[in-house]
């Protein structure tokens, strides 16, 4: 039933219908932790491969057309962002049971996807640990304001605010600053030589690879191919990310009502992809199962689906959904709602009406 203080057009995701406490599920999901490696191998291979291929054809089609040349870097994001979720399960130690394996194969890949592994790695899984805790905002998740907060602050905070959470800035120029300049330093991190380590390791390999393509190629396999993809990839990641978590039932609760399990569940969306979407993506939409149970490799999702109906039916959210929900903006923690600015307003009003 939607809350009354909802729109007719606000879109309402179906929580778990599942009764069992969802700590209780932690038990259950662990029988699906193991990776195979012959099935990894596979799916690295599945993607690495046609990343390359696309690549070299997109470097010759350059002395054919620069259209054509760029369309080819932009399907390539795709399997870039494929790159990046395999990074992802590296780092929930989920890829391969080797895990020092996991790790190198993760510092590589970070090489590709602009994100030095190690400081990643951290910020992950603080956003893991503290998902869905209003006492503990600031690292690895999208800021998300209270109605109250909103409402106490003063006019440049609500400005910023409003900035940040436009979609020009969290999907246009947020993807592009985040993978190009913010994961060049270790930010959070600072004061520790490990997390500089990766990040000046992974920039100077950036580097090293951008300068043979600059002396092989020239400029242009830089703007036409790295630069597009990486964009594009950043974009889309960027946006499964929001998704995962900025919707309007999702779960959030203070440090003395936070449960990880509660809110690893009903905080976390499962995000409905025609099938090649999903493929592309490393099934990241079954996002309230990966955060119950991180350590179970990707291409095992759809099984835990498959033998559990009611995890496969609940926080479900469609594409269409998903955009209507980028409209949400403030958690109301009296109606425990993501609401959007005109709703807060009206929640508001009606609070400061008597009777």
């Amino acid at each position: 039933m939607k809350n009354r203080h909802m729109n007719q057009h606000s879109p309402v995701t179906r929580p778990t219908s599942d009764p069992r406490p969802a700590r209780d599920w932690v038990k259950i999901l662990a029988e699906y932790r193991e990776p195979s490696t012959w099935r990894s191998s596979f799916e690295l291979a599945a993607t690495v491969g046609p990343f390359l291929l696309l690549w070299i054809l997109a470097w010759l089609s350059l002395s054919v057309s620069y259209w054509l040349t760029f369309a080819l870097s932009m399907l390539n994001a795709a399997f870039l962002l494929r790159l990046f979720a395999i990074q992802h399960d590296c780092g929930h130690g989920a890829f391969f049971k080797n895990r020092t394996v996991s790790d190198w194969l993760g510092r590589t890949l970070g090489v590709l996807t602009l994100t030095p592994y190690d400081v990643w790695q951290r910020t992950h899984s603080i956003h893991h640990s503290a998902s869905g805790n209003l006492s503990r905002r600031g690292m690895g998740d999208v800021h998300t304001m209270t109605v109250a907060e909103y409402q106490e602050s003063g006019p440049f905070t609500r400005l910023m605010y409003r900035l940040y959470r436009h979609p020009i800035v969290l999907f246009g120029l947020g993807p592009g600053y985040l993978f190009f300049l913010q994961n060049r330093i270790p930010l959070g991190l600072m004061n520790n030589l490990r997390y500089w380590i990766s990040a000046m390791g992974t920039n100077a390999a950036i580097i090293g690879a951008l300068a043979i393509i600059l002396y092989f190629g020239g400029l242009m396999p830089i703007l036409l191919i790295f630069v597009p993809s990486t964009l594009l990839a950043a974009t889309a990641g960027v946006w499964l990310f929001y998704v995962q978590h900025q919707f309007e039932t999702t779960h959030w609760e203070e440090e003395e009502n936070w449960q990880l399990h509660e809110a690893a569940m009903h905080g976390s969306s499962h995000y409905v992809m025609p099938s090649v979407l999903q493929w592309l993506s490393a099934n990241i939409g079954v996002h309230h199962v990966h955060h119950l149970y991180s350590r179970i490799p990707f291409y095992r999702l759809p099984e835990v689906l498959r033998d559990h109906v009611d995890l496969a039916d609940g926080n479900r959210m469609t594409i269409r959904e998903s955009f209507e929900n980028a409209r949400l903006h403030l958690w109301d923690e009296e109606g425990k709602r993501l609401l959007s600015f005109s709703q807060a307003r009206a929640r508001l009003k009606e609070m400061a009406t008597p009777g």
